[in-house]
């Protein structure tokens, strides 16, 4: 079966890392080929012309793109082990909610936090905490988002995780002293193997953005 899948990706992605956990969780094996983004290779070029960006999930010689999309596929195509959402139509409906809710607001809020300073920043850093705890809300005393195991809100939240303490020490503010469940939450996550070893170093990925702002001149 790997080489039937192939996982087009960079180990720092958020978006990547929820593709590699459901990848782990459901047993399937996969070729990793990771990308060098300022030199996109000619595979992921041609396997998303639109976008061109990373995840691309290749299966079969058939590329499926954006990591939403691919969590979708691979729950229509291995569907037997780990499925990402309940049988309920109504819960799928929540679920899908608060996935696309992470989707719009997470990543495009802690880019804010790490490529500014000043009034930008500070804006920056109180809408994330705001999403973050009506996440924590919706979690509310549950084990995991998807209820007694991982669903797919769960996948889509926990790779944020890793950049954390990027953002903390960033804008100088404490995730775990604003939301102590979801940090709960999170660690409980990261006793799973399939999130363990899925997510990088949170110090590793600090030290990557402080030479990616390096680099863009924002130090």
């Amino acid at each position: 079966m790997a080489n039937e899948v192939t996982l087009l990706d960079f180990w720092a992605s958020p978006f990547g890392m929820r593709v590699r956990i459901a990848l782990e969780e459901k047993g399937i094996k996969y070729q990793y080929k990771e990308e060098n983004l300022p030199e996109k290779s000619p595979l992921l070029l041609q396997s998303n012309p639109v976008y061109k960006k990373i995840p691309v999930l290749i299966h079969i010689n058939k590329p499926i793109c954006e990591s939403l999309i691919i969590l979708n596929y691979m729950d229509a195509v291995w569907n037997d082990k780990f499925p990402l959402l309940p049988s309920d139509p109504y819960q799928q409906a929540q679920a899908r909610f608060w996935a696309d809710f992470i989707e719009r607001k997470l990543y495009d809020c802690g880019k804010r936090i790490w490529m500014n300073k000043g009034e930008e920043q500070t804006a920056a850093k109180t809408e994330f905490i705001e999403s973050l705890k009506l996440l924590e809300a919706e979690l509310g005393d549950k084990l995991f988002f998807g209820g007694e195991k991982m669903g797919l809100v769960d996948v889509c939240l926990v790779p944020h995780y890793s950049w954390f303490y990027c953002y903390e020490k960033c804008a100088d503010f404490s995730v775990e002293a604003e939301c102590p469940k979801l940090v709960e939450w999170a660690r409980r996550c990261m006793k799973l193997e399939s999130v363990a070893k899925s997510l990088p170093d949170q110090k590793k990925i600090y030290e990557f953005v402080l030479i990616v702002k390096k680099k863009m001149g924002l130090e």
